[in-house]
């Protein structure tokens, strides 16, 4: 463990407190115009995934452990475990559906990820900020509707859904952002 100070404190750092291990899951430094700076931390608890928000003062001292960060690969979901495997040693490992979390609509078959590792646990997963999916239900394109900057809702081949241009058809294969599944651009693929 390592002592740091709360201002220094990012998304995806393991923290320790009252001898619990906390994943940072945000962390905003507020300063306001009058008063002390301040920062806010929700967090969620490794053992039993109980969330809770924190706000300290920026100056405070915070114990901050070391996340091993290890590239895996994303074989299939078993369950309510999704299964990586160690590319260079083969070795797989079973992931809960609490540390995968919102990621995993958009986790498909040999995707390479990095999850982060503590104590030989994995207690929170990266994956590529953009994936490619197919629309596969979105309405109709009109006559004369394409020349406006508007969008339409659409499903993708994972079962989200955004909103895409107009001009985008079923089966057209899109890029969509991984954090909130907002479209990018029309897959060049």
């Amino acid at each position: 463990m390592v002592s740091v100070i709360a201002s220094s404190v990012r998304k995806g750092n393991v923290i320790e407190k009252e001898g619990k291990l906390y994943l940072v899951i945000t962390a905003e430094n507020i300063h306001p115009g009058k008063g002390t700076p301040v920062t806010h931390l929700e967090m969620r608890r490794i053992s039993d995934g109980v969330k809770t928000v924190e706000r300290l003062r920026t100056t405070d001292s915070i114990e901050k452990a070391f996340v091993e960060h290890m590239d895996f690969q994303y074989l299939y979901q078993d369950g309510e475990q999704y299964v990586f495997m160690q590319p260079q040693t083969f070795d797989q490992i079973h992931v809960s559906g609490d540390v995968v979390g919102d990621y995993a609509p958009y986790l498909t078959e040999n995707m390479d990820v990095q999850l982060q590792m503590f104590e030989g646990n994995a207690i929170s997963i990266e994956i590529p900020q953009r994936a490619t999916f197919e629309v596969v239900d979105t309405e109709p394109v009109m006559k004369g509707q394409t020349a406006s900057g508007s969008f339409k809702p659409a499903v993708l081949s994972n079962g989200v859904r955004t909103m895409v241009p107009t001009h985008i058809t079923i089966g057209t294969r899109i890029v969509v952002m991984t954090e909130g599944g907002a479209y990018v651009e029309r897959a060049k693929d």
